[in-house]
């Protein structure tokens, strides 16, 4: 039920996911996906329950459930090297931080921008403007 236009339903999932995993109930393989991800983030763990806030990132907020989804949308691109070459940036912005979670973070700060822009713009994603700001995450 993740892959809803629904914010509410997308952060109940999320939410029931991380409560089986603190209750230790069987995952399916998304739950458990979502799982490492909160895991991973313990500034998270207390936010996640708490399916109806806002979030204002002009005010300087995180959307802790944008931020999660954002390491899964990522994660999946990487599972199969979509774009192109994806893999191979990663393992260079890897190198160069020494840390795979930072080096999600810089790659996410790329889609972030890329769908930021798309809808300021009201224009399709700009795929060509993600790779050329991964390749400078990557330098």
């Amino acid at each position: 039920m993740l892959y809803t236009q629904d914010r509410t339903e997308q952060r109940k999932f999320l939410a029931n996911a991380w409560q089986k995993f603190l209750g230790k109930k069987i995952l399916d393989p998304l739950e458990s996906q979502l799982t490492q991800v909160i895991e991973i983030h313990p500034e998270y763990h207390s936010l996640i329950q708490n399916v109806e806030s806002d979030y204002f990132p002009e005010q300087g907020e995180v959307n802790p459930f944008l931020h999660i989804n954002l390491h899964l949308s990522l994660r999946e691109q990487l599972s199969i090297n979509q774009p192109h070459g994806i893999k191979e940036i990663y393992q260079k912005i890897i190198n160069s931080t020494g840390d795979s979670h930072e080096a999600e973070h810089k790659m996410m700060d790329c889609i972030a921008e890329m769908i930021f822009s798309s809808q300021k713009n009201n224009l399709p994603m700009d795929h060509q403007a993600y790779i050329r700001c991964l390749e400078t995450q990557a330098q």
